[in-house]
């Protein structure tokens, strides 16, 4: 049976870190503050809202709206990003995605000041990733794939590794950020192949995919680590992730749930951000 490698126990205690550290911050006259800008009221993000919110208190992080109207203008949304990077109080700016689609989002996104850009969103704090500048944050998923093998000690300097997906959120980033650690990266993709054959060689598989089903029996072997980082839903709307689960945790050495896997984790390294950050 493998090690399950829970991302709640990772993101307690990334969020006690945090809450220490905003502690400090407050108690020096500069709190730690997130502001979040969303455009209009649909329930995912109300309910996304909702649970930054119960997590910026858990974290000690002060939290501040500014909902606009679905039918904002590009200026109006413009506007309020320029409002929280000029704002001294506000050290990271969270701007909820997707916007409506008249809305030119990429444009939009690259208004966020590098150093309030808590998710790694921006061309700059991209560019940070790949070329180790320090600019920006890297975006919080790939971190917390990071956050998790540090976490329970896993190695990654000198690994194998196999990353199933190559989107620009996840797997592109992550890619890097593993390389700069000294990991031996492959990326993999839906025009891979044999899958099975790579990912059953890495030491450490991680998908990224978006697809349940990705990683079957026959794509793992003994030894090896698991990290799913898929968020899908099967035909009766439970959460899943890309790995089916039940076939693969009898086999590896260790691997993520879903939930309660990364998806757990990058939501603490968000608040994280804020008291690791750029603005003092």
């Amino acid at each position: 049976m493998a090690q399950i490698l829970s991302g709640k126990e990772v993101a307690a205690a990334i969020t006690e870190n945090t809450r220490q550290k905003a502690d400090a911050m407050r108690a020096a006259g500069r709190p730690a503050h997130l502001r979040v800008i969303r455009v209009g009221d649909k329930k995912s993000d109300l309910a996304y809202e909702k649970g930054i919110r119960k997590r910026s208190e858990a974290a000690g992080v002060d939290l501040s709206v500014d909902a606009l109207p679905e039918d904002a203008t590009f200026e109006d949304v413009k506007r309020a990003i320029e409002r929280a990077n000029a704002d001294w109080r506000v050290k990271g700016v969270l701007l909820f995605l997707p916007l409506p689609k008249a809305l030119d989002e990429k444009k939009l996104v690259n208004f966020i000041a590098p150093e309030k850009d808590l998710d790694g969103a921006t061309d700059i704090s991209m560019l940070g990733v790949y070329k180790g500048t320090g600019a920006g944050f890297p975006p919080c998923t790939p971190e917390a794939v990071v956050r998790i093998l540090d976490y329970y000690g896993i190695e990654i300097s000198g690994k194998d590794v196999v990353i199933v997906g190559r989107s620009l959120v996840v797997g592109k980033p992550l890619a890097q950020m593993l390389i700069a650690r000294n990991a031996t990266v492959t990326t993999c993709h839906t025009k891979t192949v044999d899958l099975a054959k790579k990912t059953a060689g890495a030491d450490i598989l991680i998908s990224a995919a978006g697809h349940r089903g990705t990683i079957r029996a026959e794509h793992v072997r003994e030894g090896q680590v698991v990290i799913d980082v898929g968020i899908n839903f099967d035909d009766t709307g439970k959460m899943t992730g890309d790995v089916e689960y039940e076939e693969v945790k009898n086999i590896v050495s260790a691997i993520t749930p879903v939930p309660g896997g990364v998806g757990s984790v990058t939501n603490a390294v968000l608040l994280a951000h804020i008291c690791e950050g750029k603005v003092r």
